[in-house]
Protein backbone atom coordinates (compact mmCIF):
# COMPACT_ATOMS: atom_id res chain seq x y z
CA UNK A 1 0.00 0.00 0.00
CA UNK A 2 1.04 3.64 -0.49
CA UNK A 3 2.72 5.11 2.57
CA UNK A 4 0.20 7.34 4.34
CA UNK A 5 0.66 11.00 5.12
CA UNK A 6 0.55 11.30 8.90
CA UNK A 7 -0.62 14.15 11.15
CA UNK A 8 0.31 13.96 14.84
CA UNK A 9 -1.82 16.04 17.21
CA UNK A 10 -0.11 16.52 20.56
CA UNK A 11 3.44 16.24 19.21
CA UNK A 12 4.64 18.56 21.98
CA UNK A 13 3.70 15.96 24.58
CA UNK A 14 5.00 12.62 25.80
CA UNK A 15 3.38 10.07 23.49
CA UNK A 16 2.89 12.38 20.52
CA UNK A 17 6.47 13.59 20.61
CA UNK A 18 7.80 10.05 20.79
CA UNK A 19 5.57 8.95 17.90
CA UNK A 20 6.74 11.85 15.74
CA UNK A 21 10.41 11.16 16.50
CA UNK A 22 9.93 7.52 15.57
CA UNK A 23 8.25 8.41 12.29
CA UNK A 24 10.90 11.00 11.46
CA UNK A 25 13.61 8.39 12.05
CA UNK A 26 12.00 5.81 9.77
CA UNK A 27 12.33 5.59 6.03
CA UNK A 28 8.91 4.00 5.56
CA UNK A 29 6.69 6.80 6.86
CA UNK A 30 7.44 9.99 4.92
CA UNK A 31 5.23 13.00 5.33
CA UNK A 32 4.76 12.88 9.11
CA UNK A 33 3.88 16.35 10.37
CA UNK A 34 3.07 17.87 13.75
CA UNK A 35 -0.05 19.94 14.19
CA UNK A 36 1.00 23.38 15.45
CA UNK A 37 -1.76 24.47 17.79
CA UNK A 38 -2.20 27.56 20.02
CA UNK A 39 -3.79 25.53 22.81
CA UNK A 40 -4.39 28.52 25.10
CA UNK A 41 -6.96 30.00 22.69
CA UNK A 42 -9.70 27.50 21.89
CA UNK A 43 -11.05 29.32 18.84
CA UNK A 44 -7.56 29.61 17.37
CA UNK A 45 -6.77 26.02 18.35
CA UNK A 46 -9.89 24.73 16.63
CA UNK A 47 -9.08 26.63 13.44
CA UNK A 48 -5.48 25.37 13.45
CA UNK A 49 -6.62 21.79 13.97
CA UNK A 50 -9.33 21.98 11.31
CA UNK A 51 -6.80 23.34 8.83
CA UNK A 52 -4.28 20.62 9.74
CA UNK A 53 -6.83 17.80 9.49
CA UNK A 54 -8.13 19.09 6.17
CA UNK A 55 -4.59 19.40 4.83
CA UNK A 56 -3.64 15.81 5.63
CA UNK A 57 -6.94 14.47 4.24
CA UNK A 58 -7.07 16.61 1.10
CA UNK A 59 -4.63 14.69 -1.07
CA UNK A 60 -5.21 11.56 -3.13
CA UNK A 61 -3.05 9.35 -0.90
CA UNK A 62 -4.02 7.47 2.28
CA UNK A 63 -3.66 9.42 5.51
CA UNK A 64 -3.31 8.89 9.22
CA UNK A 65 -4.44 11.14 12.06
CA UNK A 66 -2.86 10.31 15.42
CA UNK A 67 -4.64 12.23 18.18
CA UNK A 68 -2.25 12.02 21.13
CA UNK A 69 -3.23 15.29 22.81
CA UNK A 70 -4.99 15.52 26.12
CA UNK A 71 -5.21 17.85 29.11
CA UNK A 72 -5.59 17.06 32.75
CA UNK A 73 -4.86 14.16 35.05
CA UNK A 74 -6.87 11.99 37.43
CA UNK A 75 -7.36 14.85 39.91
CA UNK A 76 -8.41 17.40 37.28
CA UNK A 77 -11.93 18.82 37.54
CA UNK A 78 -14.73 18.10 35.10
CA UNK A 79 -14.77 21.67 33.72
CA UNK A 80 -11.33 21.19 32.14
CA UNK A 81 -12.43 18.02 30.40
CA UNK A 82 -15.63 19.68 29.23
CA UNK A 83 -13.51 22.23 27.40
CA UNK A 84 -11.43 19.44 25.89
CA UNK A 85 -14.51 17.56 24.69
CA UNK A 86 -15.90 20.78 23.23
CA UNK A 87 -12.68 21.41 21.30
CA UNK A 88 -12.64 17.88 19.90
CA UNK A 89 -16.30 18.14 18.96
CA UNK A 90 -15.80 21.42 17.12
CA UNK A 91 -12.88 20.01 15.12
CA UNK A 92 -14.68 16.80 14.21
CA UNK A 93 -17.94 18.56 13.35
CA UNK A 94 -16.12 20.98 11.05
CA UNK A 95 -14.38 18.20 9.12
CA UNK A 96 -17.17 15.63 9.10
CA UNK A 97 -18.39 16.46 5.61
CA UNK A 98 -15.02 16.89 3.90
CA UNK A 99 -14.14 14.67 0.94
CA UNK A 100 -10.97 12.65 1.43
CA UNK A 101 -9.03 9.57 0.47
CA UNK A 102 -9.31 6.54 2.80
CA UNK A 103 -7.63 7.09 6.11
CA UNK A 104 -7.07 5.89 9.66
CA UNK A 105 -7.46 7.64 13.00
CA UNK A 106 -5.71 6.69 16.23
CA UNK A 107 -7.11 8.14 19.46
CA UNK A 108 -4.97 7.77 22.58
CA UNK A 109 -7.18 6.96 25.56
CA UNK A 110 -6.34 5.84 29.10
CA UNK A 111 -6.80 2.27 30.28
CA UNK A 112 -6.21 3.25 33.90
CA UNK A 113 -8.85 5.97 33.74
CA UNK A 114 -11.63 3.97 32.07
CA UNK A 115 -11.12 0.78 34.12
CA UNK A 116 -10.37 2.43 37.49
CA UNK A 117 -13.51 1.03 39.11
CA UNK A 118 -13.84 -2.16 37.09
CA UNK A 119 -13.98 -5.60 38.67
CA UNK A 120 -11.70 -8.62 38.47
CA UNK A 121 -8.29 -7.60 37.10
CA UNK A 122 -6.41 -8.12 34.87
CA UNK A 123 -8.67 -6.08 32.60
CA UNK A 124 -9.05 -6.67 28.87
CA UNK A 125 -11.19 -5.22 26.08
CA UNK A 126 -14.24 -7.24 27.23
CA UNK A 127 -14.11 -5.66 30.69
CA UNK A 128 -16.91 -3.21 31.36
CA UNK A 129 -15.41 0.27 31.81
CA UNK A 130 -16.11 1.86 35.19
CA UNK A 131 -14.47 5.27 35.55
CA UNK A 132 -14.09 6.77 39.00
CA UNK A 133 -12.98 10.28 38.03
CA UNK A 134 -14.01 12.93 35.49
CA UNK A 135 -10.83 11.97 33.63
CA UNK A 136 -12.14 8.50 32.84
CA UNK A 137 -15.64 9.69 31.97
CA UNK A 138 -14.09 12.25 29.61
CA UNK A 139 -11.97 9.64 27.86
CA UNK A 140 -14.99 7.42 27.23
CA UNK A 141 -16.94 10.39 25.86
CA UNK A 142 -14.04 11.37 23.58
CA UNK A 143 -13.69 7.81 22.35
CA UNK A 144 -17.34 7.96 21.30
CA UNK A 145 -16.83 11.30 19.54
CA UNK A 146 -14.16 9.69 17.36
CA UNK A 147 -16.30 6.59 16.76
CA UNK A 148 -19.16 8.75 15.51
CA UNK A 149 -16.83 10.72 13.23
CA UNK A 150 -15.19 7.58 11.84
CA UNK A 151 -18.57 6.04 11.08
CA UNK A 152 -19.76 9.20 9.32
CA UNK A 153 -16.57 9.66 7.27
CA UNK A 154 -15.90 5.99 6.52
CA UNK A 155 -12.51 6.16 8.24
CA UNK A 156 -10.82 3.37 10.12
CA UNK A 157 -10.49 4.02 13.85
CA UNK A 158 -8.19 2.59 16.51
CA UNK A 159 -8.87 3.53 20.13
CA UNK A 160 -5.72 2.78 22.09
CA UNK A 161 -6.40 2.40 25.80
CA UNK A 162 -2.89 2.84 27.11
CA UNK A 163 -1.63 1.68 30.50
CA UNK A 164 0.84 3.69 32.62
CA UNK A 165 3.39 5.23 30.28
CA UNK A 166 6.84 5.99 31.61
CA UNK A 167 10.25 6.81 30.21
CA UNK A 168 12.39 9.78 29.17
CA UNK A 169 10.42 12.75 27.91
CA UNK A 170 7.44 12.63 30.28
CA UNK A 171 5.71 15.94 30.97
CA UNK A 172 7.22 16.93 34.32
CA UNK A 173 4.71 19.75 34.77
CA UNK A 174 1.92 17.22 35.20
CA UNK A 175 1.54 15.71 38.68
CA UNK A 176 1.48 12.31 37.02
CA UNK A 177 3.94 9.61 36.07
CA UNK A 178 5.29 8.11 39.28
CA UNK A 179 8.74 7.13 37.98
CA UNK A 180 9.50 10.62 36.70
CA UNK A 181 7.91 12.43 39.63
CA UNK A 182 9.86 10.41 42.22
CA UNK A 183 13.07 11.06 40.33
CA UNK A 184 12.33 14.77 39.90
CA UNK A 185 11.59 15.22 43.59
CA UNK A 186 14.88 13.56 44.53
CA UNK A 187 16.88 15.64 42.05
CA UNK A 188 15.25 18.80 43.42
CA UNK A 189 15.92 17.78 47.01
CA UNK A 190 12.33 17.53 48.21
CA UNK A 191 10.16 14.70 49.51
CA UNK A 192 7.67 12.76 47.41
CA UNK A 193 4.10 12.48 48.67
CA UNK A 194 2.19 9.23 48.17
CA UNK A 195 -1.59 9.36 48.61
CA UNK A 196 -2.58 5.74 47.97
CA UNK A 197 -1.54 2.40 49.52
CA UNK A 198 1.94 1.12 48.70
CA UNK A 199 0.32 -2.04 47.28
CA UNK A 200 -1.45 -0.02 44.56
CA UNK A 201 -0.62 -1.77 41.28
CA UNK A 202 -0.23 -0.48 37.75
CA UNK A 203 0.90 -1.89 34.40
CA UNK A 204 3.98 0.07 33.33
CA UNK A 205 4.60 0.50 29.60
CA UNK A 206 7.90 2.00 28.42
CA UNK A 207 7.43 4.81 25.91
CA UNK A 208 9.41 3.13 23.08
CA UNK A 209 7.33 -0.03 23.44
CA UNK A 210 4.14 2.04 23.37
CA UNK A 211 5.12 3.80 20.15
CA UNK A 212 6.02 0.52 18.45
CA UNK A 213 2.68 -0.98 19.51
CA UNK A 214 0.70 2.01 18.25
CA UNK A 215 2.32 1.90 14.83
CA UNK A 216 2.05 -1.88 14.47
CA UNK A 217 -1.61 -1.76 15.44
CA UNK A 218 -2.26 0.84 12.74
CA UNK A 219 -0.41 -1.26 10.17
CA UNK A 220 -2.47 -4.33 11.00
CA UNK A 221 -5.78 -2.49 10.90
CA UNK A 222 -4.93 -0.90 7.55
CA UNK A 223 -4.03 -4.26 6.02
CA UNK A 224 -7.66 -5.28 6.52
CA UNK A 225 -8.52 -3.01 3.61
CA UNK A 226 -11.78 -1.09 3.67
CA UNK A 227 -12.95 0.61 6.83
CA UNK A 228 -14.42 -1.86 9.30
CA UNK A 229 -15.75 -1.55 12.83
CA UNK A 230 -13.61 0.59 15.16
CA UNK A 231 -10.88 -1.33 16.96
CA UNK A 232 -10.39 -0.82 20.69
CA UNK A 233 -7.10 -2.20 21.96
CA UNK A 234 -5.43 -2.10 25.33
CA UNK A 235 -1.74 -1.26 24.98
CA UNK A 236 0.02 -2.68 28.01
CA UNK A 237 3.17 -4.57 28.89
CA UNK A 238 1.82 -7.20 31.25
CA UNK A 239 4.49 -6.03 33.72
CA UNK A 240 2.61 -4.99 36.86
CA UNK A 241 4.40 -3.17 39.65
CA UNK A 242 3.26 -1.82 42.99
CA UNK A 243 4.19 1.61 44.28
CA UNK A 244 6.65 -0.13 46.58
CA UNK A 245 8.22 -1.80 43.53
CA UNK A 246 8.49 1.54 41.73
CA UNK A 247 10.17 3.20 44.69
CA UNK A 248 12.65 0.34 44.96
CA UNK A 249 13.47 0.53 41.23
CA UNK A 250 14.00 4.31 41.32
CA UNK A 251 16.19 4.01 44.43
CA UNK A 252 18.27 1.34 42.71
CA UNK A 253 18.72 3.54 39.63
CA UNK A 254 19.61 6.59 41.72
CA UNK A 255 21.80 4.69 44.14
CA UNK A 256 20.10 6.56 46.98
CA UNK A 257 17.10 6.30 49.28
CA UNK A 258 14.05 8.38 48.44
CA UNK A 259 12.37 10.67 50.94
CA UNK A 260 8.79 9.43 50.68
CA UNK A 261 5.98 10.71 52.89
CA UNK A 262 2.38 9.56 53.08
CA UNK A 263 -0.16 12.30 52.53
CA UNK A 264 -3.89 12.77 52.14
CA UNK A 265 -5.59 14.01 48.99
CA UNK A 266 -9.28 13.88 47.99
CA UNK A 267 -8.34 12.54 44.56
CA UNK A 268 -7.06 9.31 46.14
CA UNK A 269 -10.59 7.89 45.86
CA UNK A 270 -10.36 8.22 42.07
CA UNK A 271 -7.49 5.73 41.81
CA UNK A 272 -8.09 2.03 41.25
CA UNK A 273 -5.97 -0.11 43.54
CA UNK A 274 -5.22 -2.91 41.05
CA UNK A 275 -4.96 -1.94 37.39
CA UNK A 276 -3.31 -4.95 35.85
CA UNK A 277 -4.00 -5.15 32.12
CA UNK A 278 -3.94 -7.61 29.26
CA UNK A 279 -5.19 -7.50 25.69
CA UNK A 280 -7.25 -10.01 23.73
CA UNK A 281 -7.31 -7.92 20.52
CA UNK A 282 -4.65 -8.20 17.78
CA UNK A 283 -2.46 -10.45 19.96
CA UNK A 284 0.44 -10.26 17.50
CA UNK A 285 1.04 -6.69 18.71
CA UNK A 286 1.72 -8.03 22.20
CA UNK A 287 4.08 -10.75 20.96
CA UNK A 288 7.25 -8.75 21.59
CA UNK A 289 10.08 -8.36 24.04
CA UNK A 290 9.17 -5.47 26.31
CA UNK A 291 11.77 -3.28 27.98
CA UNK A 292 12.12 -4.79 31.47
CA UNK A 293 10.72 -2.44 34.10
CA UNK A 294 13.92 -1.87 36.06
CA UNK A 295 15.85 -1.29 32.84
CA UNK A 296 13.29 1.26 31.72
CA UNK A 297 13.43 3.01 35.09
CA UNK A 298 17.21 3.14 34.82
CA UNK A 299 17.01 4.76 31.39
CA UNK A 300 14.49 7.29 32.67
CA UNK A 301 16.58 8.25 35.69
CA UNK A 302 19.74 8.52 33.58
CA UNK A 303 18.02 10.81 31.06
CA UNK A 304 16.67 13.08 33.78
CA UNK A 305 20.03 13.24 35.52
CA UNK A 306 21.81 14.17 32.32
CA UNK A 307 19.24 16.79 31.35
CA UNK A 308 18.85 15.37 27.84
CA UNK A 309 16.30 17.12 25.60
CA UNK A 310 14.04 14.08 25.67
CA UNK A 311 13.80 14.48 29.45
CA UNK A 312 12.83 18.16 29.28
CA UNK A 313 9.75 19.77 30.73
CA UNK A 314 7.00 20.07 28.10
CA UNK A 315 4.27 22.67 27.98
CA UNK A 316 1.99 21.41 25.21
CA UNK A 317 -0.99 19.15 25.86
CA UNK A 318 -0.06 15.52 25.80
CA UNK A 319 -1.36 12.14 26.83
CA UNK A 320 0.51 10.55 29.67
CA UNK A 321 -1.49 7.79 31.41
Amino acid sequence: MTNPTTLVVGAGGFLGGAVLRSLDAGADAPGAVAARVPWDDQDAAVQALVDAVRSVRSGPTPWRLLWCAGTGVVATGADVFEQERRLIGRVLDATRGDDSAPGTVFFASSAGAVYAGSDAPPFDEDTEPAPLAPYGHAKLAEEQQFRDWAEHTGSRLVVGRISNLYGPGANLRKPQGLVSQLTLAHLEGRPSSIYVPMSTTRDYLYIDDAVAMVLQTLDLVERQGAAADPVTKILASGQPATIADVIAAVEEALGADLDVVHGVDPSATFHGLDLRMRSAVLPEVDDRSFVPFRQGVGRTVQAMRSGRPDAAVHGSPDTQQ
